[in-house]
């Protein structure tokens, strides 16, 4: 039966790159799959990983409708056997429902990859319709690691070095900006809350033993 399997993790934690590697294996089996993706760091129209893998994918516009795109590729005599989706968490509730029709009226795979959270650790539209809907979701087993060596669970943006709780909750950066960009990085739940980085350790502004607790 088709599914629709929503592969959730922190950021640096292998999605892009399993993304890349079911395509591969797929289409060296003479399957045709269709690769969405949104607001890649790589640039419009791409889905790159961190490794340095990069393949063309159509890019999930705002207001797209991902259900007709496929209808209509099919259509015109395309061939469509899957469906992959990166940076799922960045589409609308309403795309999410048009993925769960593709797998129920079309009867494809949708592989959706996406982070649950944001900076803010409140979830993507996007990613809180994919739990709600998904036949199934997968953590992914390559576990980030915050900066103490703990397990990352938490996206935490940087400006300087410095984590900001507050701003949009989409712009768009990566894990490898210098640090006077916005980057993001990636923490443990405790390092999150005492929104401590690897930078401000680093700079000696705080202690690793001594954990001061934000105002709110």
């Amino acid at each position: 039966m088709p599914e629709l399997v929503f592969f959730s993790g922190t950021m640096d934690c292998g999605k892009s790159t399993l993304a890349l590697q079911i395509g591969h294996n797929r289409s060296a089996r003479g399957l045709q799959g269709v690769i969405f993706t949104r607001d890649d760091r790589a640039g419009e129209g791409k889905l790159s990983s961190r490794l340095g893998l990069v393949t063309e994918a159509v890019e999930a516009t705002e207001g797209m409708d991902m259900y007709k795109y496929l209808v209509d590729q099919l259509s015109q005599g395309g061939k469509v056997d899957y469906v992959i989706v990166d940076e799922a968490q960045f589409l609308a509730p309403e795309q999410i429902d048009q993925l769960a029709r593709v797998v129920d009226d079309l009867g494809l795979d949708v592989f959706a990859f996406g982070i649950t959270t944001d900076f803010r650790t409140k979830l993507f539209p996007g990613s809180q319709r994919l739990i709600e809907l998904a036949d199934r979701i997968e953590s992914l087993q390559v576990e980030a690691l915050c900066w103490c060596g703990a397990r990352a669970t938490h996206n935490a943006r940087t400006v300087g070095g410095e984590m900001v709780v507050e701003g949009a909750q989409v712009v768009v950066g990566d894990v490898n900006r210098p640090a006077e960009e916005v980057g993001y990085e990636v923490l443990c739940r405790r390092h999150h809350l005492r929104r401590m980085t690897s930078a401000s350790i680093r700079a000696g502004a705080l202690s690793p033993d001594v954990l001061p607790v934000p105002s709110v």
